[in-house]
């Protein structure tokens, strides 16, 4: 019923030095200098961190929980993700997408995967659609997928790239209409997120839409870092307020190097995310269009770009929150904090960012370095 964790060096993320913090089922219960757990009226499994790390689970916005891929036929589906895969990499909330294929692949089943994840013991959201226009849904329509699913947090599409249906201004207008609508019903903050190629002005239509009058809170850009016209038009588009998200291993140059670029061009730190792509298929192409390879995205990349940021000699308490706060202010969610009343999304860590306890709505996901809890069919 209680899990005490004591002697842990906190970042909420803000640095707190070291403090006791007391998990009541899938809730933080209580942070102080020194908790006794004599007096819980419950039994308390106590583990003494020795001054480790402790700090909220990652938020992982773009990962393709049922697989991606099919570009090179059926046999080139990237496979699903899997609850220890995640766990291993420090994640305990992730959005799943779809990608180029919407057709064998459907929204329904990545619905349920996203569930069942759930069931399995992490947060699970999703954006329904994929890289197509008209965006296919889970009810037969965006505002009602919004609406009515409480995991659905956007639409998912594709612009500028050659995988992509081309949707019109006007089209992208009645989707972000809709999503808007969708938001101020159900209490959501109504996201458009948008896979970016690599073709010619990929912000386009965007800033177009924007000046327009369209909010920009609603604008959700992916992989902005993968080549150097689009990062440069990402950095414009989040110096006008929006939320930019890098991908570290779909990126022209180092990521470390790129977020560091982002800074100095004037970017505010809190409107950068990474996330990973993790199951995506990350194919090659040559200048015919034809597919030369193939591999699938890992889903640990964002704590291995976490250690390259403190490598970096950023401060871990900045470094944290790309894959934390900011992307749990770019969703509209309530996570990404080590906090009273928040859900127990806890990541204890070494001095080298490895992941040694992970906890998950206060569930054991990982002990000593060894996860503890496996998918159904691990």
């Amino acid at each position: 019923m209680f899990t005490l964790l004591k002697n842990a060096n906190l970042y909420a993320p803000e640095p707190m030095g070291k403090k006791d913090v007391l998990i009541c089922q899938h809730l933080i219960a209580h942070i102080a200098d020194d908790i006794d757990s004599t007096g819980l009226p419950g039994p308390c499994d106590i583990i003494d961190l020795e001054g480790a790390i402790l700090a909220p689970g990652l938020i992982d916005q773009h990962i393709h929980l049922i697989g991606g891929g099919g570009e090179g036929g059926f046999h080139s589906r990237t496979p699903q993700v899997t609850l220890s895969k995640l766990a291993q990499a420090g994640i305990t909330t992730v959005v799943g997408v779809m990608g180029t294929d919407g057709t064998t692949r459907t929204q329904r089943d990545l619905f349920a995967k996203a569930k069942a994840l759930e069931t399995e013991g992490i947060t699970a959201y999703i954006h329904t659609g994929s890289y197509e226009v008209p965006t296919r849904t889970i009810t037969g329509a965006i505002r009602d997928d919004l609406v009515f699913l409480d995991n659905v947090l956007g639409v998912k599409i594709a612009l500028a790239d050659h995988r992509c249906s081309f949707p019109t201004t006007d089209e992208l207008a009645r989707i972000v209409s809709d999503i808007r609508i969708a938001g101020m019903i159900s209490g959501k903050k109504g996201l458009l997120h948008i896979h970016m190629g690599e073709l010619e002005q990929p912000f386009a239509q965007i800033n177009a839409l924007l000046d327009k009058g369209l909010a920009i809170q609603h604008f959700s850009p992916t992989h902005v870092s993968r080549a150097p016209h689009v990062f440069d038009e990402a950095i414009q588009f989040a110096k006008r307020g929006g939320f930019i998200d890098m991908t570290p291993d779909a990126s022209y140059a180092d990521p470390v190097d790129l977020l560091y670029k982002a800074l100095e061009a004037g970017v505010p730190a809190s409107q950068i995310t990474f996330s990973s792509d993790g199951n995506g298929s990350m194919p090659v192409f040559d200048q015919s269009g034809t597919l030369t390879g193939i591999t699938a995205a890992p889903v640990n990349a964002c704590i291995k770009t976490l250690e390259k940021l403190r490598d970096s000699g950023m401060p871990f308490e900045k470094a944290i929150r790309f894959f934390t706060t900011h992307v749990a202010s770019s969703l509209g969610i309530t996570k990404g904090r080590i906090q009273k009343g928040f859900d127990a999304d806890v990541l204890v860590m070494d001095n080298h960012t490895m992941p040694i306890h992970l906890f998950s709505k206060g569930q054991p996901m990982i002990i000593n370095q060894s996860p503890c809890k496996t998918g159904t069919f691990e």
